[in-house]
């Protein structure tokens, strides 16, 4: 039996994003690890599109997990603010089939564990999109129980 632990959605105006990502001065890759920049390049050169549009779509990724996230911790404590996310420590990496899967950093994966030791072990589900102006996902935090 699984049990919804948190759900969280995200929407990004691609066009402000690209804006943000195009700055001479912008710290926008910072946020992404270097497997999913190197991913968000290699689906731009396979579809023949702008990497800033992958990038998006997997910033509404880790927004979602955030979203999801806090959701599973109710009215416990955050582990921190959304000033001190570790976002590059929230990768959204495709697996050999090109499926979207979170991947938390060893701290983040710790903190996860301790905010919702109860229900632990928990599995991460994400979907992303893009399409025109917007870039979309959806993230779904479920613990699985063997009774």
């Amino acid at each position: 039996m699984s049990e919804i632990l948190g759900l969280g959605h995200d929407v990004v105006d691609v066009d402000a994003f690209s804006q943000q990502w195009h700055e001479p001065s912008s710290t926008m890759r910072k946020l992404f690890s270097v497997r999913e920049l190197r991913q968000c390049t290699m689906r731009a050169a396979l579809k023949h599109d702008d990497e800033f549009l992958h990038a998006a779509a997997r910033w509404a990724g880790k927004e979602s997990v955030i979203k999801a996230w806090s959701e599973a911790i109710a009215d416990g404590t955050v582990p921190f603010t959304i000033d001190s996310v570790p976002w590059n420590e929230i990768e959204i990496l495709d697996d050999s089939r090109g499926r979207p899967q979170v991947i938390l950093g060893e701290s983040l994966a710790q903190s996860l564990t301790r905010s919702i030791a109860a229900r632990s072990p928990a599995t991460w589900h994400i979907s992303l999109s893009h399409d025109g102006s917007i870039a979309s996902a959806v993230a779904i935090l479920v613990h699985s129980s063997d009774h």
